[in-house]
């Protein structure tokens, strides 16, 4: 069920809203903060990943495994950047976890741009390493998810 949000979440509050659902492995509600016309992009997704997710669909498909396949405990270096769009941010985050297929730990970095429209996600721009698809357990990327 799609988690109700107002129009005056500021988006960073919706943003650390996301990161609380993430930890408890809350997909269905972290996709309901998201627009139906939302857009996920990974500009450094290497060849045969997708690099842009379009409609709240697919973004749900891309993500419906990912606690299978991540776990996450914390994100202990969150820092959220005001831009000149009211309705955009920057955030650099690191998140870590451990990967449950090898139980290896997840330690990773991200910057991602984030808009919001009427208290939802429209735009993420998510600039992560692609290296870390090397470990094995983190090949958790369905090819219907495009």
């Amino acid at each position: 069920m799609p988690v109700t949000t107002r129009a005056a979440t500021s988006p960073a509050d919706l943003y650390r809203h996301s990161l609380r659902l993430l930890l408890d492995k809350d997909i269905p509600g972290w996709i309901g903060l998201w627009a139906e016309d939302g857009v996920m992009e990974f500009p450094f997704a290497p060849p045969g990943r997708p690099g842009r997710l379009t409609g709240r669909e697919a973004i749900a498909a891309y993500m419906r495994h990912y606690p299978d396949h991540i776990d996450l405990h914390d994100f202990p270096d969150v820092r959220i950047h005001q831009t000149t769009e009211p309705d955009t941010i920057v955030v650099e985050m690191r998140a870590v976890g451990r990967i449950v297929g090898s139980g290896d730990p997840y330690d990773m970095t991200y910057i991602a741009v984030v808009s919001v429209r009427d208290g939802r996600f429209t735009s993420y721009r998510d600039y992560w390493n692609p290296l870390a698809l090397q470990a094995p357990g983190l090949d958790f990327y369905r090819s219907d998810a495009r």
